[in-house]
């Protein structure tokens, strides 16, 4: 990716879609220094790496009245953990890169000086590593059947790592609606006989969830997303990004 002028960047914090609401973000990601210098560094600082943490930290504009503007979902989520799923200045299609995260909403600020846009700043601490993965599938996609999606060639997994996968249920309409998203991997981008690496629970409402494989190696190297849709006139928007971490 060229140097780039910021103009589409796509925020999604559990189930809210935060890019109309946005003007700022930014991700951190850093791992502690702990000295280990002793009388054998020979006269230089030596350190290693203690405990990783990362958080993203975003501001915008202020608004309330239903689930969809900022400060109602804010509030529902102070102190609680979901996924968040930041892009770089793409649109959130599929291929397109994404940094996302298991995180808590941490603070909250909200308001300002008379005259302004009101403003809202926040604050998320992730629990989970920072993953630079691909988005797999758009926020912009209706689904009220079963399907899957394009596959993505993440590579395999080694040992030790995992596969992790963000899920953000953006809208939900129809009659007892239920949503069932798995995870399903492939030696090669036909998917001709896919394997399941992991699911996400049913959804029935707007919320996020984030899911990762056990730490076993994978061989399959593509990967991809498949849903299964129930319920009377069903219909699914969201958002979900893959990356291996």
């Amino acid at each position: 990716m060229p140097k780039t002028v910021l103009k589409n960047v796509r925020c999604f914090a559990v189930g809210l879609d935060l890019t109309s609401h946005s003007n700022k973000l930014e991700l951190t990601s850093e791992v502690e220094e702990k000295p280990t210098t002793n009388y054998g560094s020979d006269g230089w600082s030596e350190v290693v790496g203690g405990l990783a943490s990362s958080s993203i930290a975003g501001e915008g504009q202020w608004e309330a009245g239903d689930a969809a503007p900022v400060d109602d979902a804010t509030w529902a989520q102070l102190g609680g953990v979901g996924p968040w799923s930041v892009s770089a200045n793409n649109s959130a299609a599929v291929g397109g890169l994404c940094y996302f995260t298991r995180a808590m909403r941490a603070d909250y600020t909200l308001l300002g000086t008379v005259g302004d846009v009101a403003p809202w700043v926040s604050t998320a601490k992730s629990s989970w590593p920072l993953v630079r993965g691909q988005f797999a599938h758009p926020p912009g996609t209706a689904r009220s059947a079963d399907g899957s999606g394009s596959g993505l060639e993440l590579g395999a997994v080694p040992a030790g790592r995992r596969l992790f996968a963000a899920l953000h249920v953006l809208s939900v309409a129809g009659t007892t609606p239920s949503l069932t998203v798995r995870v399903e991997s492939s030696a090669d981008d036909t998917f001709a006989d896919p394997t399941t690496r992991a699911t996400f629970d049913a959804a029935a409402a707007a919320g996020g969830q984030i899911v990762r494989t056990d730490g076993s190696a994978i061989a399959d190297t593509w990967w991809r997303l498949a849903w299964t849709v129930t319920g009377t006139t069903p219909s699914f928007l969201f958002a979900a990004a893959l990356g291996i971490g």
